[in-house]
């Protein structure tokens, strides 16, 4: 990675899935990138399962207010999630979200074996760097 990037792992999850569900979810979609910092819909951040895992990644959590999720463009659509969110994956958007300005999806969302949670990984651009 070059200076100043930064990968960012956003998740969406029902409000049902487990600390468990979502380590599945980034465990699948992380491979080897080193991730910074974990990302989700600012209504989910608080959650006793997203704070479990923030805890055990030793990541900083960072809640994505709902306006900034619906402008990003993801690579996944879930019609039912554009019907409650206004936007295609909540975990690509939020990913997108908190890596900043100009970020790029790594690949399409990643669903845990259990199916109730998501991750999708997002890089920042470098310090400068514009698309």
């Amino acid at each position: 990675m070059a200076v100043g990037e930064m990968i960012v792992a956003g998740f969406g999850f029902r409000r049902d899935a487990s600390a468990a569900s979502l380590r599945d979810a980034f465990d699948r979609a992380r491979g080897d990138h080193p991730v910074s910092g974990l990302a989700t819909a600012a209504d989910k951040a608080g959650t006793a399962q997203f704070r479990a895992l923030s805890a055990a990644l030793g990541l900083p959590a960072c809640p994505v207010a709902p306006e900034a999720l619906t402008p990003q463009a993801t690579h996944t659509h879930s019609p039912r999630v554009a019907a409650a969110r206004g936007t295609g994956s909540v975990a690509e958007a939020a990913a997108l979200a908190a890596a900043g300005p100009g970020a790029r999806l790594l690949a399409p969302r990643i669903i845990s074996a259990d199916r109730m949670a998501s991750c999708a990984l997002a890089m920042s651009l470098p310090e400068g760097q514009t698309q």
